[in-house]
């Protein structure tokens, strides 16, 4: 075999090596799975531990609980329309979905924020019991999650217009990203019905 052809053949095999990035990826979510199971088992252990203050049946207002279920759902859809037109290459359709899902996310991320608020008002500070420590534990983080996600997906975006096309690398972490978002709602779609739900039947 000649110089050239086993250059070329390196060469081939450089480009369609397994992506590292993906698998740490895959690994990284795997450790957030195991830290959210530990906060829904910490959640379920001090469930009923109010210590004679507000309960969940008392504060939990599931109207707006709902509304902030439905605009994270939304904006997993969205992306999920980010995600097509990235493979069929057209960089304004990814920008236009990208800006719609960081809105539902801040929007989601608003209304939560405004449910903290109200609940300390009330008295149902992280302080108050072994229940409402561990509801703003777990809720929170999650929230924490989502406001990773929302800087991501705007790096991501600043990326995406500086490049004059969309490559494998942009791609790949669109498909990360796109991973984690969607992992974001599988544990909020969790929390809705065995923290919310749960608490108030």
């Amino acid at each position: 075999m000649s110089q050239s052809t086993l250059s070329a053949h390196h060469a081939h095999e450089h480009e369609h090596q397994p992506s590292h990035s993906v698998f740490g990826f895959w690994s990284y979510l795997m450790t957030d799975c195991l830290l959210f199971a530990s906060l829904f088992a910490t959640f379920a252990m001090f469930a009923n531990q109010y210590a004679g203050g507000p309960t969940a049946k008392d504060l939990f207002n599931l109207k707006d609980v709902a509304i902030e279920t439905g605009l994270l759902l939304t904006s997993s859809l969205t992306f999920g329309f980010a995600m097509i037109s990235a493979v069929r290459q057209k960089k304004s359709g990814v920008l236009l979905w990208l800006f719609v899902t960081a809105l539902l996310g801040a929007g989601f991320l608003c209304l939560e924020l405004q449910e903290f608020s109200h609940l300390v008002a009330e008295g149902a500070g992280p302080q108050r019991s072994a229940f409402w420590s561990a509801f703003f534990t777990l809720v929170g983080t999650h929230g924490l999650h989502v406001t990773l996600g929302l800087v991501w997906l705007v790096v991501l975006a600043v990326q995406i217009v500086k490049k004059p096309a969309m490559g494998e690398r942009e791609l790949r972490r669109l498909a990360c990203l796109s991973l984690f978002w969607h992992f974001l709602d599988i544990v909020w779609i969790c929390v809705f019905s065995f923290v919310y739900l749960g608490s108030i039947v």
